[in-house]
């Protein structure tokens, strides 16, 4: 009985954890955090996006709003400190999102400051993103 259980709770997390097929008449774009933050979607165009795990768009010009939660490590504060975490909200513009292709929003963190950069299917930098306010949590 305890193995089927086991089994049923990894078959219904593997099948939460899995993504759509993208629409071959959108951009798709995957959120890339490094390790130990997180890294949501939040808004395009300044409406709410219901999904957290990526964004789907039309073709053309779009602002992508994210929500990066971060450590900043004791070595950017002071000694003897303990890690303080940020949330923080970043906004990216990109006016030549195509249909078909797949897009990549990496973000990442220098001290307290945190980055977000736009990449296409070969890695090249398309684009890099701006922070919308940052607060501690």
């Amino acid at each position: 009985m305890r193995a089927l259980f086991v089994a049923g709770s990894l078959l219904l997390v593997s099948a939460c954890s899995t993504l759509p097929n993208p629409d071959p008449n959108q951009a798709w774009i995957d959120l890339t955090p490094h390790d130990n933050t997180s890294l949501h979607a939040v808004q395009v165009d300044e409406r709410d996006w219901a999904e957290s795990r990526y964004f789907e768009v039309q073709p053309g010009s779009h602002e992508l709003t994210v929500r990066y939660q971060f450590p900043v490590t004791p070595s950017n504060i002071g000694p003897d400190a303990e890690p303080l975490w940020r949330d923080c909200q970043l906004n990216l513009t990109f006016k030549d999102f195509s249909a078909g292709q797949r897009y990549q929003l990496q973000a990442g963190s220098i001290g307290f400051r945190p980055w977000i950069k736009l990449y296409d299917e070969q890695q090249k930098l398309l684009g890099q993103g701006t922070p919308a306010g940052c607060q501690r949590t």
